[in-house]
């Protein structure tokens, strides 16, 4: 689900998505925190998962990244996805109130920040379309929380598929190798916390893993 992780299909490449410009300040500030934090790009990318090439086109606006990237790319340069997208809270903020919270779409999620920035921790509310991202596996260090909100998740831990209805919840290391889907058309609703790391090993590809999630 997070990402420093590479995501990749199912038998193939994860395409990029072109630029919208959804996320019209995100290029220039990737290039200033990659800056800031004194890695070349060939670097930055390593750490990150994904080919030079294709984070030269995130900081220059062609391509748009998804919320794994954006994930994968806020773990590098020690921020949150919040801030990566500009939105701060004043004074760290305790309290996250709904009415301040802004939808943003990212890789066919739409999410909401339902936790302060420049934590330890990133919260996040997050709805999964049906049938978007449920062949990407992802693996990275840290630890993942999820609790199920509405609808119904499907979840793959390494081998081992389980099915999430709502009031359900899970907490896995996220070295384990796993994915997400929604299991109904209208989509699934979650609570998700996860561990903002730095670390190089973070660029864990795995690709797909071994079966499906039947």
């Amino acid at each position: 689900m997070s990402s420093s992780e590479t995501e990749r299909p199912s038998g193939a490449a994860s395409p990029a998505e072109p630029a919208t410009g959804a996320l019209p300040a995100v290029a220039p500030r990737l290039r200033a925190l990659r800056r800031q934090a004194s890695l070349t790009l060939e670097a930055a990318a390593r750490a990150a998962g994904l080919s030079p090439a294709h984070l030269s086109r995130l900081e220059t606006g062609q391509r748009q990244p998804s919320l794994p990237m954006l994930l994968a790319l806020a773990r590098v340069y020690g921020t949150t996805v919040a801030e990566l997208l500009g939105e701060k809270a004043a004074e760290r903020d305790s309290v996250i109130r709904a009415a301040d919270m802004e939808p943003t779409a990212a890789g066919g999620w739409t999410y909401w920040q339902a936790g302060a920035p420049g934590r330890g921790m990133q919260a996040l509310r997050v709805h999964v379309p049906h049938g978007s991202q449920g062949d990407i596996v992802r693996v990275h260090p840290g630890e993942e929380w999820l609790h199920v909100l509405r609808g119904r998740l499907r979840l793959r831990l390494g081998d081992t598929t389980h099915r999430l209805a709502p009031g359900d919840s899970a907490h896995f290391d996220s070295l384990t190798p796993h994915r997400i889907a929604a299991e109904d058309h209208d989509g699934v609703e979650l609570l998700f916390v996860h561990t903002l790391l730095q670390s190089p090993t973070a660029a864990l590809c795995l690709g797909s893993t071994p079966g499906d999630m039947s």
